[in-house]
């Protein structure tokens, strides 16, 4: 009923003020035609959003059910056939209209293309798998033992994060929880395989060649373009990959008792898809920090981290409707346990899902998410029309939660919040090691090679379903230098472990630009702001940094990314302050691995 309702007010709206436009410029009635699609798609939005945020806190049919219908009728206004041809005829009369005009339409060309009315029968289908897809993903009981048919030990993402970041020397241990950690590659695989097709169909039916090449759009760049861009970014940053790939097999060799391989088994990292390298620099411990911190400590000094910059709190609201806490073993909720941020209303509601425990991991992590929600808050104001409250592109939103990463790290934070005493002295080399293992370095050849490349394959390329694996452990190890413990053959699908995957598809080089613009606004933060050591600096209480992430912040979508990223920081997006920062820890690692054969 819900559904049929917001269908019928949706189109009965739509019919209504789409009449009487004759004698109006092209600029008036586009100025109408944004006020319609504002004033209707906010409220939809809004409904669809809490119907996903239940789905996702509480896995139940009836909140599958319940986001299904929403997303549909979201769907249905979005990818009109009426939003389409409006949008279409006033692009054609750009030259008469004004640039943030011309923004907003473009941006709902490119939302309408995700839903196209004139395939409804393929939008209905999409809405309705993506929504079973991520029932399967959240809904899903890692088995760690078996005993016949059943399960006899169930365990849960943390529980194989945290093994796998442990201290085992056990090699069958550890390749145990890896292979159990892999167990939802099957189950997602089906879904997937048809989410492609739906997909790439949708795309194509409104002018793009694949779905990947749809996703891409959103940053005014071709395909090409970005792939690109992505190999740029590797090969800028391969000497530095190599020299820590090369230090990092020979420690994990002498770890497990093992001759050093030419590639890393998956099984000694200490992390799922080796896209982080935890626990390898004992002398950087962080996580004993937090032995005597609450969960709910860590999501407040994160708050405090803010408001120090003359940021305004976050509203009541955040905290009477967020889901920040890790479930107890013996609940029967099930959640999504990927850390996410959410803009419900595209206003004043913001939440976050999270799952806190006390370690530094989720005290960055915390710190990460709610640069999110800052982000929401700053952009969510007049200037910023509905359809602009977004990054300055989709990258722009990851680079603020990990910038604000680093800042989380930084010895001179640390310690003027208590966490590191006064007197302890920071070996630099080795505070730089533990995050380009964990927080940088480590994380680009995943993120631009792996993921970019395995996901243009899939969409672009129409990847059979028959060579999943085999191409995920080719870029796997072309492009990261790490291989299977065994055997991983077609029954697998490895990939599809990758929450993002399946339910943020075809995006992922945004986190690899996102990390190079981190480096690049903290950098000129480190230097231009603060006239500190960029390796050692602390934006907590310094308010002109906090003007200068505000005015960053504020601007939402209303720019094209890049002029707002020459105009703050004076150059082209570049690896140069990522290569500059850690310029310490190349020196150290070449002496390091003087004599050995660093490529593999």
């Amino acid at each position: 009923m819900k559904r049929a309702y917001l269908l019928i007010v949706v189109f009965g709206l739509v019919l209504s003020l789409s009449c009487g436009s004759g004698g109006l410029s092209p600029q008036e009635q586009a100025d109408r035609f944004l006020a319609m699609y504002d004033g209707i798609g906010q409220k939809i939005y809004a409904v669809t959003s809490e119907a996903y945020w239940k789905s996702s806190t509480d896995v139940t049919e009836q909140h599958v059910g319940e986001r299904i219908g929403a997303e549909s009728a979201l769907a249905a206004f979005s990818g009109s056939r009426y939003v389409i041809e409006t949008t279409r005829s006033l692009l054609a009369s750009r030259d008469e209209l004004d640039d943030l005009t011309v923004r907003q339409l473009e941006k709902i060309r490119l939302t309408a293309a995700e839903y196209p009315g004139t395939i409804p029968e393929t939008v209905t289908e999409r809405v309705a798998q993506e929504a079973k897809q991520s029932a399967v993903l959240d809904g899903f009981e890692f088995c760690a033992e078996r005993r016949g048919e059943s399960c006899a030990k169930v365990v849960n993402p943390n529980q194989i994060d945290n093994t796998l970041r442990g201290d085992s020397r056990d090699l069958e241990e550890r390749q145990h929880i890896w292979e159990v950690s892999k167990q939802t590659g099957p189950a997602l695989k089906p879904g997937l395989i048809e989410l492609r097709r739906l997909r790439n169909e949708l795309a194509k039916e409104m002018g793009f060649d694949s779905f990947f090449a749809l996703q891409v759009a959103d940053y005014g760049m071709t395909v090409d373009e970005m792939m690109q861009l992505m190999e740029g970014f590797q090969t800028d940053l391969r000497p530095l990959y190599e020299q820590v790939h090369c230090w990092a097999r020979y420690e994990l060799a002498k770890r497990y008792k093992q001759p050093a391989p030419i590639k890393i088994p998956a099984h000694w990292i200490g992390n799922r898809w080796a896209q982080s390298w935890p626990g390898l620099t004992s002398t950087v411990n962080l996580d004993g920090l937090f032995k005597e911190k609450s969960p709910e400590w860590i999501v407040e000094q994160a708050e405090a981290f803010y408001t120090s910059l003359d940021m305004p709190p976050l509203p009541d609201s955040f905290w009477e409707k967020s889901d920040l806490y890790q479930l107890p073993l013996e609940a029967t909720r099930k959640k999504n346990t990927h850390a996410s941020a959410w803009h419900l209303d595209l206003d004043k509601d913001v939440r976050s899902l999270m799952s806190v425990e006390p370690s530094f991991r989720w005290f960055q992590t915390s710190h990460h998410e709610l640069g999110h929600v800052y982000y929401f808050m700053l952009y969510s104001n007049p200037n910023v029309p509905l359809t602009l409250r977004g990054g300055a592109n989709r990258a722009f939103h990851e680079a603020i939660g990990d910038l604000i990463g680093i800042a989380a790290r930084q010895p001179a934070y640390l310690k003027q919040i208590g966490l590191l005493g006064e007197d302890v002295e920071i070996d630099q080399v080795q505070w730089l090691l533990d995050e380009a293992l964990n927080q940088a370095v480590v994380f680009i050849p995943f993120s631009a090679g792996t993921m970019s490349f395995w996901e243009h394959d899939f969409y672009e390329e129409n990847l059979s379903p028959e060579e999943f694996n085999k191409r995920w452990w080719e870029y796997v190890g072309r492009f990261q230098g790490v291989e299977p413990p065994s055997p991983r053959g077609e029954e697998f699908c490895d990939a599809c472990t990758k929450t993002h995957i399946s339910n943020d598809p075809a995006q992922y080089y945004d986190y690899a630009m996102a990390f190079v613009l981190k480096y690049q606004l903290h950098t000129y933060i480190a230097n231009n702001i603060l006239k500190q050591d960029p390796r050692d600096c602390n934006y907590y209480g310094n308010k002109e940094v906090g003007r200068f992430l505000s005015d960053l912040l504020s601007l939402g979508a209303t720019r094209d990314w890049r002029e707002v990223i020459r105009e703050m920081t004076g150059e082209e997006i570049s690896t140069r302050a990522m290569l500059d920062y850690f310029s310490p820890l190349t020196d150290y690692l070449k002496n390091e691995n003087e004599g050995r054969d660093v490529s593999w």
